[in-house]
């Protein structure tokens, strides 16, 4: 894994400009009409869109807590390759979101994730569903993500020698 400082910034630039299109390659959050609206060394910041049919309550006016859970795995996933120096294949290992508040009703839900930490196969991170303000936020997550850098599929489920 290289350090902080080998990451190449013409990557980062790159995923700054492809970053609209990055949740449209995945059907459920391009379904869900999610966006990543910023992106900085180690962040990645989103927005899922209120719609009706996405209310888990319809009277109520309240995002369903499936879409918040989507939008923030997705951002905790694309927010490990703020990280990298190229391109790799990420898996959610672990995924734990504490839901803190139900959404106002009606608004759309705005997130924030941080990749805090990479070891050689392995990226933590954390992220923050809001409204408005971050310092309120609707739910919490932590997760893990498994790197593949330049590892063939499967490889890392393979005994070492």
């Amino acid at each position: 894994m290289p350090p902080d400082d080998a990451i190449d910034p013409a990557y980062l630039e790159r995923l700054k400009t492809l970053a609209p299109q990055m949740l449209d390659a995945v059907p459920h959050a391009r379904a869900l009409g999610l966006r990543i609206t910023a992106v900085e060394h180690g962040k990645m910041w989103g927005i899922a869109p209120f719609r009706e049919e996405l209310a888990g309550d319809g009277q109520a006016g309240i995002i369903a807590g499936g879409v918040v859970t989507t939008l923030l795995d997705s951002l905790c996933g694309f927010a490990v390759h703020t990280r990298l120096a190229q391109s790799t294949g990420t898996a959610t290992l672990d995924l734990r979101i504490d839901y803190m508040r139900p959404a106002a009703p009606r608004r759309d839900v705005l997130a924030m994730a941080h990749c805090y930490k990479l070891t050689r196969s392995i990226a933590f991170v954390r992220a923050l569903a809001f409204e408005e303000d971050i310092e309120d936020p609707v739910a919490h997550a932590a997760a893990t993500f498994m790197l593949n850098l330049g590892r063939k599929p499967g490889q890392n489920l393979q005994a070492q020698p």
